[in-house]
């Protein structure tokens, strides 16, 4: 199960647990599963060999309906793009309006809910805008989190860690995002996770920033160290699509230890199992300054430029390099 909370969200109302892969959810006798309830319209959308149905909850919002079931199919391209198809067969997406509210409220992702291996709950304000649309990263950020096996709490780190460091990247491969906006959001938000690395380790530190940021730099630096290892030939995408391959997605509870070593297996390295060893339980402090000047990185002036002549250059451009294209029908 992912919960996309904000800082100054906490989801009270439910008290969550999984087993064998389902959502396995207590709600107080006033809540329902956000999954039931009346639905006034659906669309299935076919992206990455996979059947997307979006429900709509009863409400008004300003866009037409349309709009909405592309924001949703765009993200799903995306996401399709990174992991050489969608994450799972059948997924099931829920649009909830915020009445006079604007904007991406909040997303939230089950694994195992009514005979769909992914549920995504969204809520939009009413009054939300085509460009607030374009810009959200909430959507790709949601459906990332199918393309993982559940995980105990004190691994939520990689849960979301993975989707806040491939959500910019699978954009970006898609043309929706540019480079410089992608390594411009790592500058500003990687050393949010640098504290509990130099603290207890991830499994440790459950602040919202570790459980973002400190995720989100371990990613990057096993993408760095793969690409690296590997002469640039493999990268943690390649590892990611072997554990979606070999079964590993939201609906499945799998050990940390084994989705990692599912993915070296795909690279042909330990670096996954390794650098988990260093950052998991213990400090393991990140010289953050020295890896941007080696991946040619930097603002200037605010603004993000690149060094094409830095050492780990190629690496960087490589990472945002897109793969083959999906494809995408609706009906």
């Amino acid at each position: 199960m992912r919960f996309l909370l904000y800082p100054c969200l906490f989801a009270a109302v439910f008290f969550c647990s999984s087993s064998a892969g389902a959502a396995s959810t207590r709600f107080s006798r006033s809540h329902r599963p956000p999954w039931a309830g009346p639905v006034a319209f659906s669309e299935v959308i076919h992206v990455g060999g996979a059947a997307i149905r979006i429900d709509f909850r009863p409400g008004n919002f300003d866009l037409p309906r349309r709009d909405i079931v592309k924001w949703v199919d765009t993200a799903a391209q995306a996401v399709s793009l990174y992991y050489g198809g969608f994450p799972v067969p059948r997924a099931r997406v829920l649009i909830v309006s915020g009445t006079d509210e604007r904007g991406v409220l909040s997303g939230t992702t089950w694994g195992g809910v009514d005979g769909y291996p992914a549920f995504t709950r969204m809520r939009l304000g009413q009054h939300t805008t085509q460009q607030e649309l374009a810009n959200d990263w909430t959507m790709t950020h949601e459906f990332v989190h199918t393309a993982f096996p559940s995980q105990a709490p004190n691994h939520h780190w990689i849960e979301e860690g993975l989707a806040t460091y491939i959500e910019p990247i699978a954009r970006a491969q898609l043309g929706t995002q540019s480079t410089q906006t992608v390594w411009g959001e790592m500058l500003r938000g990687m050393p949010q996770g640098e504290p509990a690395l130099q603290g207890d380790g991830l499994d440790n530190t459950h602040t919202w920033a570790s459980t973002y940021w400190s995720g989100a730099l371990f990613c990057l630096m096993a993408d760095v160290a793969i690409r690296e290892k590997t002469h640039d030939r493999r990268g943690l995408q390649d590892a990611l699509r072997a554990i979606v391959s070999a079964g590993g997605t939201i609906n499945r509870d799998w050990p940390l230890t084994k989705a990692l070593a599912v993915g070296d297996r795909a690279t042909g390295t330990s670096v996954l199992i390794d650098l988990y060893g260093k950052m998991g339980k213990g400090p393991d402090p990140v010289a953050l300054n020295a890896l941007w000047k080696q991946l040619g990185v930097s603002f200037r002036n605010g603004e993000v430029v690149f060094n094409s002549h830095a050492p780990l250059a190629r690496i960087r451009e490589s990472i945002t390099t897109p793969g083959l294209p999906g494809t995408s029908s609706r009906h």
